[in-house]
């Protein structure tokens, strides 16, 4: 199975679908990570020396973060960070389509709609019109994840909350999960924060009693194709 997990910065991929991707791992399956912006650039006036720097650190972070998870590549694109509104969704539809066309996706992993963050918003629109189900589209589902301190802070109405309607059981990824987001120590944050690794583990617990299992990631399903 080739699976392809399309997310707005470095860090939502392991935030929202780490364990995830780790069970696709375990299991040998092809998994590739398109991250659409540094993630970095929006908290800076000037584009200097240092915060290239950085964007290039995060990089780093990431290729190490999915190391751990056992992704198959990683690649990285230039959208402008938190600030995806400013350009043609058809841009950013057209990169994750050519994604598509090279790793052939059955799975596709990405945001929710209702996400607060903007580019959360546009990357799941994007994903959902670049997967669109034409005829010669092998990709079969395509998932929403939420994204801790996005997808929460969201200010949501009945038609368009997360309301998960899947959900994997990461019991034996856990620990993967944690260890990956552990490359991001300067994202994560300290008590009371959705993003620490105490909440990240317990939030996988509380979803997991949802669902009957030990620890879980919810998704959403926004398609399903049997073929």
């Amino acid at each position: 199975m080739s699976v392809l997990c399309v997310v707005a910065h470095p860090d939502d991929e392991v935030i929202g679908v780490g364990g995830t991707l780790a069970r696709h791992a375990s299991d040998s399956d092809d998994i590739h990570v398109c991250i659409l912006s540094d993630g970095v650039t929006s908290r800076y006036d000037d584009i200097d020396r240092d915060v290239r720097q950085q964007i290039e650190q995060r990089k780093q972070r990431s290729r190490d973060a999915c190391d751990r998870l056992g992704v198959t590549s990683t690649s990285f694109h230039q959208f402008p960070d938190n600030q995806f509104d400013s350009v043609p969704l058809l841009e950013i539809v057209q990169t994750i389509e050519r994604e598509i066309d090279t790793h052939e996706p059955d799975v596709v992993y990405t945001h929710h709609y209702s996400d607060l963050n903007v580019d959360h918003e546009l990357a799941c629109r994007a994903t959902v019109t670049a997967t669109r189900p034409l005829s010669d589209s092998g990709v079969d589902r395509v998932l929403a994840f939420e994204t801790l301190s996005a997808t929460e802070w969201s200010v949501t109405s009945p038609d368009n909350a997360f309301q998960p309607t899947s959900f994997v059981n990461i019991e034996e990824t856990l620990d993967a999960k944690l260890d990956a987001i552990s490359c991001y120590q300067d994202e994560l944050r300290e008590p009371p924060h959705p993003r620490t690794k105490t909440t990240i583990r317990n939030n996988a617990e509380v979803w997991g009693a949802k669902a009957g299992v030990p620890a879980a990631e919810p998704f959403s399903l926004l398609r399903e194709v049997r073929r």
